[in-house]
């Protein structure tokens, strides 16, 4: 079976640290008050290295910061990581690198926004989440309405031109026109790009306990299903185009960066708890701070588990990773990576999801239907542990 050799073409760094835990979050992340985080910095300094000498690479696109919150760390800690950003990553992209870094409104300073555009960022993303204050406390979020129209007004006159901004629905207590209210708000800020989730309650969470206890007021199922509705609706309307289940962009500001893990290509994941999927293998990193900086100094790279995936294993990730594109999985390119059709390979779990409407095919793509992206979970199952 034929299968294309993979180049390594983006790098995701995980900065674990916040100001504030917000009552949603399961990412890796710890307090930032009485961190070790120099220490931290120069361990993803070493991993860096380490890294590109295992796996090298000669043609990175993307590099994405997230977090936790990265820009929680001061000015000169800042400094310091895009220092080896600079030393280790840059040096193997072009002019056309996108460079993204997570912000939180109201944690970048002008200086801050300085920093980042000489270092060579050159787009953010925003968790904004809502612009309902009293939901913005609720939520656990420090930032409030005003933050944002502020952030993005100094982010705009330091001269970034991608900006992206995270939204957020099926939040507690929050109605269809508070949701609405949102949006509205939003569009005013013209920014190129949205990413908008529902928010679903993962274990070891604030919410998560509160939920157990009863005590956590969320909206209907069929309130979620109008508000995807809704997203999906205002979006068109202001020419953002849907090019996978949850992301929204103006023409050309599409995250390359995300395309990444849609495409099923390989990238790096450098820092505590962050993936990377390089050689065929998938590998964790250590998550606990001390674990994963004395890994790095006992072995060089702080990775825990390494899976190698298999050719069939592949096949199926790239249906259900694919199918969160708008533009669904390209039966060329599924052919030129495995020498194989999807309709040979999955021909009776297209046909049950096209028959119950969730999936349509053209003569290049399978893709999901309207109704298919309402119910994307249930279509992505249906490729999972099959062959």
């Amino acid at each position: 079976m034929k299968e294309v050799v993979s180049i390594i073409q983006a790098a995701y760094l995980h900065i674990p640290f916040c100001a504030q835990i917000c009552h949603y979050c399961d990412f890796n992340k710890v307090f930032l008050k009485g961190q070790p985080v120099e220490e931290y910095l120069r361990a993803m300094e070493s991993e860096m290295k380490n890294t590109i000498e295992a796996y090298p690479t000669k043609d990175l696109q993307t590099i994405f910061v997230g977090g936790g919150t990265p820009t929680a760390l001061n000015e000169n800690q800042l400094e310091m990581f895009l220092t080896s950003i600079n030393q280790y990553f840059i040096p193997l992209t072009n002019e056309s690198l996108e460079f993204t870094f997570e912000a939180n409104p109201g944690d970048l300073s002008k200086e801050k926004l300085h920093i980042l555009k000489d270092a060579g960022v050159n787009r953010l993303s925003f968790g904004v989440q809502t612009f309902d204050d009293d939901l913005l406390k609720v939520i656990g979020r420090t930032h409030r309405r005003s933050d944002v129209f502020e952030t993005i007004d100094l982010a705009r006159n330091v001269g970034f031109s991608n900006i992206s901004m995270d939204l957020m629905y099926a939040l507690p207590t929050q109605s269809i026109d508070s949701f609405k209210e949102t949006l509205e708000t939003a569009f005013t800020l013209e920014v190129e790009h949205f990413s908008a989730y529902s928010l679903i309650i993962e274990p070891k969470t604030v919410f998560y306990n509160l939920m157990k206890k009863g005590k956590l007021s969320l909206p209907t199922q069929d309130n979620e299903a109008k508000m995807y509705e809704i997203v999906m609706e205002y979006m068109e309307k202001k020419n953002y185009h849907q090019y996978e289940i949850s992301n929204f962009t103006k023409s050309g500001f599409e995250s390359r960066h995300n395309l990444t893990y849609w495409n099923n290509d390989e990238y790096y994941g450098i820092g505590a708890g962050a993936h990377s999927y390089v050689a065929g293998k998938r590998v964790e990193n250590a998550g606990p701070l001390k674990k994963y900086m004395t890994k790095i100094v006992e072995t060089g790279l702080p990775h825990t588990n390494a899976h190698t995936v298999t050719i069939n294993e592949k096949m199926e990730e790239e249906m259900f990773l694919g199918l969160r594109k708008t533009a669904g999985v390209s039966k060329q390119k599924f052919f030129n990576k495995y020498g194989k059709e999807i309709k040979s390979v999955f021909g009776k779990e297209t046909e049950e999801q096209i028959n119950k409407g969730l999936l349509e095919e053209t003569p290049e793509t399978v893709r999901l239907t309207h109704e298919g992206k309402l119910l994307g979970n249930e279509v992505f199952q249906a490729f999972i542990g099959i062959i």
